[in-house]
């Protein structure tokens, strides 16, 4: 039984301030909407550079309340206009010295569900993530949205796989995970990690990542943005790796139950086998 949902996600460059990155935001969701999108993702904190490249204290100014600092309520607004699902990721500030880097969820209505606040944060050359984010509290949430239920995990996250589980076993049908990654080291892992948490999940994915060069800093963000099934099969072409680009593909939900019924990965799993994968 087929349950086509058509979904999208935005790959962007920089454009040097808040208002025109938003504005520039705003416009690929609409010519998203135009084509029939239903659903639609941004790359992590998607309104501002990647500042994490640099560890300077003036870069907190980006950070905003979620849910009711004016991005995300710029982002209801839109969600309401165009009739899709949003999710949007920003730098979240939670009151004096808490900071999370987050995703709010926002249903086709512009109802805001909840938000994901990234657990697993790095702190290497060019991402020096933890000067600026508290590890995700919010557990692995998965949203009942007018497209079906939605999960997030972002960038640095999709190097675990327990978090990828969680959002299976919460129910995920489409995972987001938007992501600042560049040229260099684990380059090969992009077309490789989410692919297989795709298969190993029994899921659909929505891999996206910035692409161009920002003034903070030498990474090279490589776009080539994907949607992935619940097979590890690309659904249409990957994104370019130098250009900003607008990814609308249709995703077969129908496919999630076929292939959980023809691999029985959830029937076979081993819980009470696994008590050594949480010990400190």
């Amino acid at each position: 039984m087929t349950n086509v949902v058509r979904a999208a996600l935005v790959q962007a460059t920089w454009t040097g301030d808040t208002e025109s990155m938003i504005a520039k935001h705003e416009e690929h969701a609409r010519e998203a909407a135009r084509q029939g999108a239903k659903v639609i993702g941004f790359q992590e904190v998607f309104n501002a550079p990647y500042f994490c490249q640099v560890q300077e204290a003036e870069h907190y100014r980006w950070a905003e309340p979620v849910p009711d600092g004016p991005t995300v309520l710029r982002m209801r607004d839109l969600a309401r206009e165009t009739g899709m699902v949003i999710v949007v990721p920003v730098f979240e500030s939670e009151g004096s010295g808490f900071y999370y880097n987050t995703a709010a969820v926002i249903d086709a209505d512009g109802t805001y569900l909840g938000k994901y606040r990234k657990h697993h944060i790095p702190q290497v050359k060019g991402f020096w993530e933890k000067y600026y984010f508290k590890p995700g509290n919010a557990g692995w949430p998965v949203f009942d949205t007018a497209v079906g239920k939605v999960g997030v995990y972002i960038c640095y996250d999709r190097h675990f796989p327990e978090g990828w589980r969680q959002l299976g076993l919460n129910g995920a049908q489409l995972v987001f995970n938007p992501s600042a990654t560049s040229r260099g080291l684990s380059a090969y892992l992009w077309q490789l990690e989410q692919p297989a948490a795709a298969v190993a999940n029994e899921y659909f994915i929505a891999a996206i990542n910035r692409v161009g060069q920002e003034e903070y800093g030498d990474n090279d963000f490589y776009g080539t943005s994907y949607f992935v099934d619940p097979r590890g099969q690309f659904v249409g072409d990957v994104a370019s790796d130098k250009e900003e680009e607008l990814v609308v593909r249709d995703l077969d939900f129908g496919l999630i139950e076929h292939v959980r019924q023809q691999w029985a990965f959830y029937r076979d799993r081993r819980p009470d086998a696994y008590d050594g994968l949480v010990r400190p």
